[in-house]
């Protein structure tokens, strides 16, 4: 005797024979003779005493074809096949619909999800087909019902969902130093060692691209400056040896000279040792500045996920006061000022500044000049990001200025804002560590829920109630995903878990990833929080003191609840300040659907992102920093602070350094500067003029405009989905 079903989804339900009674006479009544009810009850009372416990849904029909067509009635059975196939047909339009949208390359939010990526190419289509069939197992088999639930409901949003039964993680900094050092195997190429600057290069770009097709999420170098400096001194010495086999001298003297900085210098009017120590170092500084070139242009070329993308690939750097060091942050900042093919902007790596006052910040710091070049080169290539290795969150204990390896303890971040420095399950760093999954609340839905209240004090207390209850699932979620992904082997992830993730080099290939993952950080983001104030108490945070103080409890909670996940769980939760691009309107839209336009909150396409001030509000910069400055300690999981300026920044590289001067008197953990960039997309041609509408080099009306869309760039404004685009409207200088 049947007593449960199992229905499509995968849910277990319990077993109910009206259901059937009830198709049998839909299907009845479409025939002549129409209803017979006392056939229906047989058929349903034989298929309900002859079943097994537990029947899916398809065997419980194949019963009943085969019923009807034993009975007297095999008209009827023709009628139920043919509406069980329509209704199959039914179930399988929407993803006939989103498959015919993918392979017109139509222009929409389902092509549009991730600016970073070509949906219209081959391998990009093939990503989306992939990505829109997956979603829907993930939801049918891998996710409890209380977060099926939650997502349904729009109350969370899972990331990179389908990428979810692929076990990856998200992100990881890379430890460049073991690659170069011991070199690695990845597909069925092996990599030497690296002795020489181009080939630290080279390796550097593949070791960016083999880990992101490993893994869902960003890829970045924690320190770039002093893992390439060692391959400066080793090419400067081969330039010297040259100088040997050329002149038979013995020049072995000048191998570990003392040299004060690796500037090209006219080497007329020197003479013995010191013009071969000159002409070595001009050799070197040109292999140091194309080596430079080399990666940059790689990667903006080199695709990975299938070829649909680039690498979304990040470098820090600045700290290095080496020779050596300075050299590699010289030339690469020399590079991106160029730029690439025509003179465009590089849009990858996303390139961050570290800025700590007595190495790379005051003028009397070793790396000012250097500090100065990059505001220059940032002014008109929007790159570098600053990091600020001051704020009292990015403190490390062990860090000293004369240590060697001192970038061991700094604070390194990646992609849009993505932070890993605590680490309860081992040594806090930034370096070989990443996020392993992450999961967005949304604050808007749980706040107009509450909206109607009168009582205000009811109305937040209510608010943080729905709070803590999504926070409960969004912990056992991660939990959930963390238990699913902690059981993948090492042989899945070739590069990750033989010379990347902390521990992993213990590992045989046949081990799963469960001893060494734990380092990562699981990450509680959110979004909208200027809506979510705005629905609460009719103001954001940009505009009341009463709700900044609201906004800050907010996530201070969330940040507090987090510390209790740790404990309770013994994971590295941590609070993202999400960086929402396909998610800013997808939870916009949903909540419209269900309480209508809301002034101030769904009366938009987007969602403000995290706990930025919304784009469309007037203010100065320092007012933006003042507000935005205290959720940065509170959002350890990753954080971005954007200024928009006015004008062409090109020769006025000042307003960077007075962004700078910002995040370090306002603890500003990260930030980055916006301003107008044209690009003509026929040419490449860039300039900064307001309202151009033809390209002065090759007169092309096809200008597009340069734009960071989340913290990342976009070389054109076509591949963002239609709330950014909204979002992107809306944006006001600040002055």
């Amino acid at each position: 005797m049947i007593h449960t079903v199992i229905k499509r989804d995968g849910r277990v339900v319990g077993y109910n024979e009206e259901k059937i009674k009830a198709a049998i006479r839909k299907a009845m009544l479409t025939t002549e003779l129409g209803e017979d009810e006392t056939l229906i009850c047989r058929i349903s009372d034989i298929i309900t005493m002859t079943g097994p416990d537990r029947m899916t849904v398809e065997e419980i029909q194949d019963r009943v074809e085969l019923e009807l067509m034993n009975s007297p009635r095999k008209e009827v059975a023709k009628k139920y096949i043919a509406y069980r196939n329509q209704r199959s047909i039914a179930r399988k339009a929407k993803t006939r619909d989103v498959f015919l949208e993918i392979i017109e390359a139509k222009n929409n939010d389902i092509t549009r999800e991730n600016a970073n990526m070509n949906t219209d190419s081959p391998a990009g289509m093939m990503m989306k087909f992939a990505s829109e069939t997956t979603k829907p197992f993930v939801d049918d088999y891998l996710l409890s019902p209380e977060v099926r639930e939650a997502v349904e409901s729009g109350y969370i949003h899972i990331h990179d969902k389908d990428y979810y039964p692929t076990k990856s993680l998200t992100c990881v900094q890379h430890p460049l130093d073991r690659i170069l050092r011991c070199g690695f195997v990845a597909g069925h190429g092996e990599s030497r060692p690296a002795k020489r600057i181009e080939t630290a290069s080279i390796i550097g770009c593949i070791s960016l691209e083999t880990a992101q097709n490993e893994m869902h999420g960003g890829q970045a170098i924690p320190a770039f400056d002093f893992y390439l400096a060692p391959f400066v001194r080793s090419s400067y010495k081969e330039e010297i040896k040259k100088l040997e086999d050329l002149t038979n001298l013995d020049l072995s003297i000048l191998y570990d000279a003392d040299i004060k900085d690796y500037i090209k210098a006219p080497v007329d009017g020197l003479e013995g040792n010191e013009r071969y120590k000159q002409h070595a170092i001009n050799q070197t500084v040109s292999r140091v500045h194309q080596s430079m070139e080399a990666f940059i242009h790689n990667m903006n070329t080199i695709h990975s996920r299938g070829g649909n993308q680039v690498v979304f690939s990040s470098i820090n750097y600045g700290t290095d006061t080496s020779a050596e060091g300075r050299c590699i942050i010289r030339e690469l900042l020399n590079s991106t000022y160029e730029g690439v093919g025509n003179g465009a902007t590089a849009i990858f790596p996303i390139q961050i500044w570290k800025k700590k006052r007595g190495v790379s910040y005051l003028p009397s710091d070793p790396n000012y000049d250097l500090f100065q070049l990059a505001c220059k080169v940032t002014a008109r290539r929007f790159f570098p990001n600053f990091v600020n290795l001051d704020a009292t969150y990015n403190y490390h204990e062990k860090w000293t200025p004369d240590d060697p390896q001192r970038y061991l303890y700094e604070v390194a971040t990646m992609g849009c804002r993505t932070r890993v420095f605590e680490n309860r399950y081992g040594e806090k760093t930034s370096i070989g560590r990443g996020n392993i999954s992450f999961t967005t609340i949304n604050i808007v839905r749980l706040a107009i829920e509450c909206m109607n209240i009168p009582d205000c004090d009811k109305r937040i207390g209510l608010f943080f109630e729905k709070l803590d209850s999504v926070l409960d699932i969004t912990a056992r979620q991660l939990c959930e995903r963390f238990d699913f992904q902690k059981t993948a082997l090492a042989k899945q992830f070739p590069l990750l878990m033989s010379r990347l993730w902390n521990g992993s080099d213990t590992l045989r290939p046949t081990d799963t990833i469960e001893s060494v993952i734990n380092q990562g950080t699981l990450g509680i983001g959110f979004i909208g929080l200027a809506e979510c104030l705005i629905a609460l108490i009719g103001k954001h945070h940009g505009e009341s003191s009463e709700a900044q103080e609201l906004g800050l409890r907010i996530i201070t909670h969330m940040r507090d609840r987090a510390v209790e996940f740790c404990e309770k769980f013994g994971h590295n939760f941590s609070v993202l300040a999400t960086p929402a691009e396909g998610l800013s309107g997808k939870f916009t839209r949903r909540d419209r659907r269900s309480f209508g336009i809301i002034p101030g909150v769904t009366d938009k396409d987007y969602y403000t992102n995290s706990n930025h001030v919304p784009v469309y509000y007037k203010c100065s910069p320092r007012h933006k920093a003042e507000i935005e400055a205290p959720y940065h300690e509170l959002t350890r999981g990753g954080h971005i602070f954007y200024v928009e300026i006015d004008g062409d920044a090109t020769h006025n590289p000042k307003a960077i350094s007075d962004i700078v001067d910002l995040m370090d008197r306002y603890n500003i953990g990260y930030g980055s500067v916006n301003h107008n960039r044209n690009r003509c997309m026929q040419c490449g041609y860039e300039d900064a003029q307001e309202g151009l509408t033809e390209c002065p080099k090759c007169h092309s009306k096809d200008i597009d405009s340069i734009q960071r869309i989340t913290g990342y760039l976009v070389g054109t404004t076509d591949r963002w989905n239609s709330a950014k685009l909204a979002e992107l409207k809306d944006r006001v200088v600040h002055r």
